[in-house]
């Protein structure tokens, strides 16, 4: 017999927060993901965050990249060509910016390195914005290839 799965949501969650927590889940496991997720918001608010949600929200959106440069071969030469992010992409690369900026961190728990990764991403400074700024100023200086985006 099939065995009917129940999904647990949290009231107090909403489906951006449930994204990231499947982002921060490894191994199928997911209710270590949501308990460090709720540990990193507590972390917030003990750091005097009294919204720590509006605190993610903003991080994840100071972190989104509008452009990226992707490689494309044309004519035997592999160009740099610089390309706008689909809003999907704009947000699975934010998460995935954040999250390896927090594990990149050494000699504390996951949710208090996440909770200092968000803040600073939320204050426009840290690993994830120096990511995003990076991956900018690459697709500005390969601005010259623009036109190879069409073939």
């Amino acid at each position: 017999m099939a065995q009917k799965r129940s999904t647990f949501i949290p009231e107090d969650s909403n489906p951006l927060q449930e994204k990231f927590i499947c982002y921060i889940m490894k191994d199928g496991k997911k209710n270590i993901a949501r308990r460090i997720f709720k540990e990193t918001m507590g972390v917030l608010t003990e750091k005097g965050q009294k919204e720590p949600t509006k605190t993610f929200e903003r991080a994840i959106e100071n972190v989104k990249p509008t452009l990226e440069i992707r490689p494309k071969r044309i004519g035997g030469a592999v160009y740099q060509i610089p390309i706008e992010v689909k809003p999907g992409r704009q947000l699975m690369l934010s998460f995935r910016w954040i999250l390896d900026a927090a594990r990149s961190k050494k000699g504390q728990p996951m949710a208090k390195k996440l909770a200092d990764e968000l803040l600073n991403a939320s204050n426009g400074e840290g690993s994830a914005i120096k990511k995003k700024d990076d991956t900018i100023k690459m697709a500005q200086a390969n601005k010259a290839f623009a036109h190879f985006a069409k073939y």
